[in-house]
């Protein structure tokens, strides 16, 4: 049995209790427990949100809803609030942890607490980060440098709203997730709202080998993307790099003039 009681599983959801489920049942059979696991519900409609409340009796979770859809950012305000342990382990419930994953966990874990200056431990994303200083086993610490504009806009992510583990004390550090906005804008602010506090991040290298993420056609992505964020033609990728590149740099020298 894999026991981490100073962490606490958050987990935000919005109507995919099927996900849900099988993301519990993969950490049931992983054999894994943790000092608390928090389900913070946006508002589902009431077939998923009955199924939750099933599921919260057979995995024993604390559920927190609200009556209205307020947003990614309420999701994860509300949920990090209820946390008490002195890590949390946030995932959305989309996401399936493979077996190698409670390794690396275990890592992340010894590498929070041997190291009180590190913010946050990355698992996933849609593609590595593109420049990392190698730590061990797989993971690398980010190195940021805002100062070269022509390094590209993909450097800028340092936070995502993929899983990681990082210290239950976020907001303190961080500020909190600006609300009553697109989760895109939501998880934007709060990559420059990190940036611009200058964390200490590590990350996993290989950015597929940990986690899966599960979105079928009975539980599609609730994000809805916009065409620009969508068409990958050639012109239309190149002026999408040149003005992300431009926009990410304004962006965080504002953030840190703010203080």
């Amino acid at each position: 049995m894999n026991i981490f009681n100073d962490i606490t599983l958050l987990i935000t959801h919005y109507n995919r209790s099927r996900s849900l489920e099988q993301l519990l049942k993969t950490f049931e059979a992983l054999e894994t427990q943790f000092g608390n696991v928090i389900v913070s519900d946006d508002a589902s409609n009431p077939q998923h949100l009955d199924q939750v409340k099933e599921l919260q009796q057979q995995f024993n979770f604390e559920l927190i809803t609200t009556p209205l859809n307020k947003g990614l950012g309420n999701n994860i305000n509300k949920g990090q609030d209820a946390v008490k342990t002195l890590y949390t382990l946030y995932i959305q419930e989309d996401f399936i942890p493979k077996l190698k994953f409670i390794e690396k966990l275990n890592l992340a874990h010894q590498f929070m607490q041997q190291e009180p200056d590190l913010d946050f431990v990355r698992f996933y994303a849609y593609f590595k980060y593109p420049f990392l200083k190698n730590i061990k086993e797989g993971f690398g610490e980010v190195a940021f440098k805002s100062l070269n504009i022509w390094e590209g806009y993909r450097k800028f992510y340092v936070y995502s709203d993929h899983p990681h583990l990082r210290r239950s004390n976020f907001f303190e550090k961080f500020g909190r997730y600006q609300e009553g906005i697109k989760s895109d804008r939501t998880e934007y602010k709060m990559m420059m709202q990190v940036l611009s506090k200058k964390p200490k991040v590590y990350f996993y290298q290989k950015i597929t080998e940990l986690i899966d993420q599960e979105n079928t056609s009975k539980e599609p992505s609730t994000v809805k993307r916009n065409f620009w964020r969508n068409n990958n033609s050639f012109l239309v990728n190149n002026l999408r790099e040149v003005y992300r590149c431009l926009r990410f740099n304004i962006d965080l020298l504002i953030y840190k003039l703010k203080g």
